[in-house]
């Protein structure tokens, strides 16, 4: 890693990544920097106000300024007042949270949810991180529109997520993931339970906007206990509703106007 913009933008996800603070000999030895380099950029994010210091220890976080940046864009790009009725709609008639992934290139980053549980056990998410594509319901259903080669290049380029690290069912070889994968494809819809986390189930189905194939996904999470498949099975009509709905609205906004891993934008992009 030797280029300042991409040092500067790793500094910035390593950040992202650990609310409690970084301090700048991990930042600087996990991202394979000089201290000194580390020490420069930090400074600069710092002048510019996009990190400070903790005044407990001098270790370095993320200021808000980021967020910020983000929930303005959201904001402008319209699909918040889009989809937002739609995932209300959803949450409140299945009484779990529903979730809205927008697809970039080669990933899911969730953009918006609806929390439907009013009591017991509920899941509540980060928001603004890339979903995992080997081992949710969301990788599933996006990955089961493309074809099997550009599946497996994404699922290669991400890595696949071993049962250890993430949840007890999740497939642990791209066999595996291809067998889930043409499962969604075969039905419409992705279903998993504890794939991406012990005692985490999911529903989740492409959101197909004419003329562009997926832009996104749509998802109900929840505990397992509670989301049986049985249980997930009887969300799908309201599911698949509500994915039409929002491809259908999918026009107004540009944050679903994005290239997708088979168009030749997205080959543009990844190769520079």
């Amino acid at each position: 890693m030797s280029g300042v913009m991409e040092r500067t933008l790793a500094i910035l996800e390593r950040l992202a990544n650990d609310v409690g603070g970084v301090p700048i000999a991990v930042l600087a030895d996990e991202l394979g920097m000089p201290r000194s380099a580390a020490h420069r950029l930090l400074a600069e994010l710092g002048e510019l106000g996009y990190v400070r210091q903790t005044r407990a220890r001098g270790d370095y976080v993320l200021t808000t300024r980021l967020v910020s940046l983000g929930l303005n864009y959201l904001k402008n790009s319209g699909v918040v007042d889009l989809c937002q009725p739609v995932l209300d709609r959803l949450a409140e008639t299945t009484g779990e949270l529903v979730r809205l992934g927008v697809v970039d290139v080669d990933h899911i980053t969730w953009v918006a949810l609806s929390q439907g549980a009013r009591r017991g056990l509920r899941y509540d998410p980060d928001m603004g991180i890339d979903a995992h594509l080997s081992c949710t319901a969301n990788g599933f259903a996006w990955l089961s529109t493309l074809d099997e080669d550009d599946a497996i290049a994404l699922v290669s380029r991400q890595g696949i997520g071993k049962p250890e690290r993430y949840g007890p069912n999740a497939p642990a070889t791209m066999s595996a993931v291809l067998k889930q994968v043409k499962q969604a494809a075969k039905q419409g819809f992705a279903i998993a339970s504890e794939t991406y986390a012990h005692g985490l189930a999911a529903v989740s189905a492409p959101i197909m906007a004419p003329g562009k194939g997926a832009v996104g996904v749509i998802a109900i999470s929840g505990p397992s206990a509670r989301l049986t498949d049985k249980k997930l099975r009887s969300f799908v009509p309201d599911l698949l509703a509500a994915a039409a709905d929002i491809a259908a609205a999918s026009a107004a906004s540009p944050l679903f106007d994005r290239p997708h891993a088979a168009s030749p934008e997205a080959a543009v992009l990844n190769t520079g």
